[in-house]
């Protein structure tokens, strides 16, 4: 049983949300949360993350879409999923049972679908959250398997999305952005400034995996993201830079695999953390890093886990 008394240290928020832990599970590695029930206990989570919802169905990219590189993965899933109609009538049942944050991240092709999704989901009681997911890489740029330009390269795109869909809920907003970029500074400052209560970083890193017999790219997609603890000094580094930038809360992953690994994402500006890839790995690495959370903060002594947010030593 988990002791109570501890959790309390371990609470932090993101925007109106109050999370029991740092931890979250992020978008597009946990499902829907139903298909992780069997091997994780969710309610013991910060938050999950939903895979990305479209307003209309998405076939995604041709296959093969996912390989595995030095410690890392590369996938071009290209935002598949069923679309919002279905996204309301078979997950929402499940989603509302659940006992703890559920954020429901959105991707959307025009600022008029985003605030679509945006409106229909903050009907309901069980979505803490509105994740909006401004940086997917894999998208095909007409016939060609180049990635297309990110919204979340472009800081005036950013403020423009935010500041919308900002008009059209009082749930909590967190901005999904991207490491593709030369500043992440401007863009988080966009983000802020265009009223977004909290950001989510590092999404993937560009990448394409060759195979040097057939002199084919092993995605069909040729481009994907790369993802895993290959990008984790990368992912550490963004986050340190926007965390200097922003006064609004900061989602950290990249990487993340152990206890060490989110205290390390914490001790750079994150005020949470997400696990992705991990959770391919390990569909339990969650409770896990929880648990090692809990130990390190005994061990050190941190009355409030929020006392080590942004607390590295650079000097």
């Amino acid at each position: 049983m988990v002791n109570k008394s501890k959790m309390k240290k371990l609470n932090v928020k993101i925007g109106k949300m109050v999370l029991r832990n740092p931890v979250t599970a992020l978008s597009g590695t946990f499902g829907y949360a139903e298909e992780m029930k069997d091997f994780v206990d969710i309610s013991r989570l910060g938050a999950i993350v939903t895979k990305s919802v479209t307003l209309n169905p998405r076939n995604g990219n041709p296959t093969p879409r996912i390989v595995e590189t030095p410690s890392g993965m590369l996938n071009s899933i290209g935002l598949e999923n069923k679309g919002l109609k279905d996204f309301i009538q078979n997950k929402i049942p499940f989603l509302e049972k659940l006992r703890t944050n559920v954020v429901v991240s959105i991707a959307g092709f025009s600022i008029q679908e985003f605030e679509k999704l945006t409106e229909r989901l903050s009907e309901y009681n069980c979505v803490s959250a509105i994740e909006l997911n401004l940086s997917c890489p894999n998208v095909i740029h007409g016939k060609k398997t180049t990635a297309k330009r990110l919204i979340a390269q472009d800081e005036v795109a950013v403020n423009k999305v935010v500041s919308r869909v900002r008009k059209k809920t009082k749930l909590t907003i967190i901005t999904k952005l991207t490491p593709n970029v030369t500043d992440i500074k401007k863009i988080a400052k966009a983000a802020e400034n265009a009223g977004s209560d909290a950001i989510s970083l590092i999404n993937t890193i560009f990448g394409i995996s060759v195979d040097a017999y057939s002199r084919k790219a092993n995605l069909a997609n040729t481009v994907g993201g790369l993802s895993g603890p290959a990008i984790k000094p990368v992912a550490l580094y963004f986050v340190h830079q926007a965390y200097q930038a922003v006064k609004i809360p900061i989602i950290g992953s990249g990487g993340i695999m152990s206890a060490e690994d989110a205290i390390e994402f914490m001790l750079c500006g994150a005020t949470a953390v997400g696990l992705g890839t991990a959770n391919f790995i390990n569909p339990a690495v969650a409770t896990n890093v929880i648990d090692g959370i809990m130990h390190y903060a005994k061990t050190n002594r941190i009355k409030n886990i929020n006392n080590l947010i942004g607390r590295i030593i650079t000097d």
